[in-house]
């Protein structure tokens, strides 16, 4: 029996970069010698096992052959007789196969060292071309490992093409391809995720819903980069790199699905926009049956993003309804999701980056005035059933407009620089 540690770990140990998780390939070795180790079987079948102390994973090395359709179209040989070559042979990058063994010899048969060196993206042999998922999660290498100078070779590139026009994507299940897009919001830069997808031609296949937005004009007084693709591009890359949660980036990603069905007649004009893209976020969502927080979170973003620019000229009756309708009073969070990502919206625009953008500060000073106003409030001046509602929402916009009136005046001249229409 030989152990060694093989794929992420190694990578990361390579750069430079701490590895969270560890998992390790076994040659030699049966199922019943793992499970008489004490290692616990991980599933039913499949060989992976879990140490008896570390609880990290370990399986037998594999070699496996397209028997079918999409990423579980395989069947594997987990026999003793499987080298950490051939083991190594099937994995998707070459910088993922790799291999330490216990001595510190580091094994790399597909010059996955190399390629770390050059800040290449490049797969392993011709058997990645049998499993579509490997498309998302070159992209998502990419996005992770864009702040390092990582790209994607050029041949690569082709035979993602090449995959893509096969067919093999309608085959992933939407749980995979929602967490692979999750994992791609979560690390790196998410606009590289979907320029990957974009040029190897997954996009218009996995999220037509975005792939769509691309050639799409927007004024350039407002948007100086015009095509409303790259905007999108340009506020995941801003998100990204200013600590925003997958959630507000799945939001963002979200935010502008309208423009895409703007009457022609209009543009470059997208008024209503946001309300317009709200059943292409439902849509999206019910497709790729994406967590309800995260639906919940893209669906206010959409509807509200608009409304958060254009807050300085709004009255306190309508800033307390948009507290109301994105049920912010009980998911205060949520607020917080729109207002962030409506700042990623604003940054997310050639030459706005540094431009004054004082509306979240207001909107969040004004929901506190707003959430401080409780129903006890009004039972104490004596209303009673409905109207104690209406009575606690009319001391909110009174809350507010006291509240509005400090801030425009606390920040007369910062107010006096905001972009406005000329």
């Amino acid at each position: 029996m030989e152990i060694y540690l093989v794929g992420g770990a190694v990578r990361d140990m390579l750069l430079g970069i701490e590895a969270h998780d560890k998992d390790y390939a076994v040659t030699g070795a049966t199922m019943e010698e793992m499970l008489a180790l004490g290692y616990q079987q991980v599933g039913k079948s499949f060989p992976v096992f879990l140490h008896p102390e570390s609880k990290c994973e370990y399986a037998l090395a594999r070699t496996e052959r397209k028997s079918g359709h999409g990423y579980g179209g395989f069947t594997f040989d987990f026999s003793p007789e499987v080298t950490i070559e051939e083991d190594l042979s099937r994995r998707d990058l070459t910088i993922n196969s790799m291999a330490m063994a216990a001595d510190g010899r580091i094994i790399d048969p597909w010059g996955g060292q190399e390629d770390l060196r050059n800040r290449i993206l490049r797969h392993t042999g011709s058997a990645f071309r049998e499993d579509p998922l490997r498309i998302m999660r070159t992209a998502r290498f990419a996005a992770r490992f864009a702040p390092l100078g990582f790209t994607v070779a050029p041949e690569t590139l082709e035979l993602m093409r090449e995959i893509t026009n096969s067919g093999e994507l309608s085959y992933l299940t939407a749980e995979r391809v929602f967490k692979e897009f999750d994992s791609a919001l979560g690390r790196g830069d998410a606009a590289v995720f979907v320029r990957v997808l974009r040029e190897c031609g997954a996009l218009k296949e996995l999220f037509p819903e975005l792939d769509a937005l691309y050639g799409i004009p927007a004024r350039p007084f407002w948007h100086p980069e015009v095509d409303t693709g790259i905007h999108m591009e340009l506020c995941l890359s801003w998100a990204s790199a200013h600590g925003l949660s997958a959630v507000e980036k799945f939001a963002l990603f979200c935010h502008d699905l309208g423009k895409a069905l703007t009457p022609p007649e209009i543009l470059p004009r997208h008024t209503g926009h946001g309300e317009r893209g709200v059943p292409l976020v439902n849509a999206l969502c019910e497709r790729l049956k994406v967590p309800v927080h995260y639906r919940q979170s893209a669906v206010v973003t959409a509807a509200g993003h608009s409304f958060v620019h254009r807050c300085l000229e709004r009255t306190p009756e309508e800033i307390l309804e948009l507290f109301l309708r994105s049920d912010s009073f009980r998911s205060p969070g949520r607020l917080e999701v729109l207002l962030r990502c409506s700042e990623a919206d604003y940054r997310g625009r050639r030459g706005f980056e540094d431009l004054p953008y004082p509306q979240p500060a207001l909107l969040r000073e004004c929901f506190a005035a707003a959430s401080a106003v409780t129903a006890r409030d009004a039972l104490a001046a004596g209303f009673r059933g409905k109207e104690v509602t209406l009575e606690q929402n009319r001391q909110r916009a009174a809350a507010i407009a006291r509240c509005r009136r400090e801030f425009m005046e606390k920040n007369r001249d910062l107010l006096a620089t905001v972009r406005k229409e000329p």
